[in-house]
């Protein structure tokens, strides 16, 4: 079959590899009809994250047909069912899923000794990520195999598109956590930092969940006007103070939520002292992370607010003001997504008509245009804000 493969730093191929086959009892066969380009990946493609091979095949955001199914399946998938594929592999039956925190199930990481070396303990198993999250190959493929694919599943029915239902695996589930976090009152102002896809998902969903005033901030013009269309109020941080204006949408008090849909590469049009530091420093290898937006949210943070991290940190972060964070009395949610935990009632919520996840799309090419893909989305060109790949 045909696959992006990672090759190195800023080297994405489109090989041809070995088919997928079952594994476990417990596996089944996806043939891939949709996949999508994440802003993770391309901490991927930039080599920040650690433990990636050569070789290993790229994606997590996939959705198909099933083909195949091992005997431990038991009925609940079968040939020919249509499902998304959450990124999170979950086995259902640990301390951790029967909890519904599924993005730290307990078994399904298979590189258990080399994550609990690093985290302290094992997360979950992730789709086309680095082997500290288990090393499984992706879904940027014709085919892929889903472990657990009994309870590591999402049916859809045909009467939506592909592209109505494809998120339900990790963005519009992530924006919607990122909310979801942040108890939402009818009288809070959410800011919302990046306005990629997680970002725009957190937008609406923050909507969605009531929000007074939405603000989001980002200095793309695509992405602020498509921000803008869902209902935000923005700012452009290379034109405006992101402080000065919050503090004028607020009454001088701050936002009372706060979201960092950015992570770990999070930089500014305009050079800072700290962005210029924390790249340096990254370049160096004694920093992983440039967490510029995570020190301005807990500067601009209402005392007693909520900052929510659905973005991607790897490592280390340097100078983080924990004594500003500690002395407002701010709480902090953060994690990968748990996204089974949520998908029930958004695809009810696409099923009714509140929400068209589609409208983030801006490119959709065949598999073999992905790596050149990987370029146009790390480097914002041609208005890209997501892209689905056609196996």
């Amino acid at each position: 079959m045909r696959a992006l493969v990672w090759h190195g730093k800023e080297d994405i191929r489109c090989d041809t590899v070995t088919d997928p086959q079952i594994e476990d009892p417990r596996d089944a066969i996806v043939r891939v009809t949709s996949c999508a380009i994440c802003g993770s990946d391309l901490h991927l493609f930039h080599n920040f994250i650690p433990a990636m091979l050569p070789g290993d095949i790229m994606g997590h955001e996939m959705m198909g047909e099933v083909v195949e199914t091992g005997s431990g399946v038991n009925g609940a998938l079968k040939k020919g069912d249509r499902v998304v594929v959450p990124f999170t592999i979950i086995c259902g039956e640990c301390e951790q899923c029967r909890r519904g925190n599924f993005s730290v199930c307990e078994r399904s990481n298979r590189r258990k000794q080399l994550a609990d070396t690093v985290f302290g303990h094992a997360t979950a198993g992730l789709f086309g990520y680095t082997h500290l999250t288990g090393g499984y190959p992706g879904g940027q493929a014709e085919y892929v195999r889903v472990p657990f694919a009994d309870k590591t599943h999402i049916k859809v029915p045909d009467s939506l598109s592909d592209e109505q239902v494809l998120f339900l695996g990790d963005i519009f589930p992530t924006g919607w956590q990122a909310a979801m976090q942040c108890d939402i009152e009818p009288t809070d102002t959410v800011a919302v930092w990046g306005c990629g896809p997680v970002g725009q998902m957190a937008i609406r969903s923050a909507i969605l969940l009531g929000a007074q005033q939405v603000v989001a901030i980002d200095r793309l013009p695509e992405r602020l006007s498509m921000a803008e269309a869902g209902g935000a109020i923005t700012i452009n941080f290379e034109f405006d103070s992101v402080v000065e204006r919050l503090n004028e949408l607020t009454g001088g008090k701050g936002p009372q939520k706060c979201i960092d849909a950015t992570g770990l590469e999070s930089h500014v049009g305009l050079a800072q002292p700290d962005t210029l530091l924390d790249r340096a420093k990254q370049i160096m290898a004694l920093e992983n992370d440039r967490p510029h937006v995570l020190r301005e949210m807990i500067y601009v943070c209402r005392p007693a607010g909520i900052i929510s991290i659905p973005g991607v940190y790897s490592g280390l972060a340097d100078k983080i003001p924990m004594g500003m964070a500690m002395n407002k009395g701010l709480t902090f949610r953060m994690g990968q997504t748990h996204v089974n935990r949520w998908t029930a009632d958004l695809l009810r919520r696409i099923e009714e008509g509140q929400i068209d996840p589609s409208f983030v799309i801006t490119h959709t090419v065949g598999l073999e245009d992905g790596p050149e893909m990987y370029k146009v989305f790390r480097d914002k060109q041609d208005s890209c804000i997501k892209v689905v790949l056609k196996p």
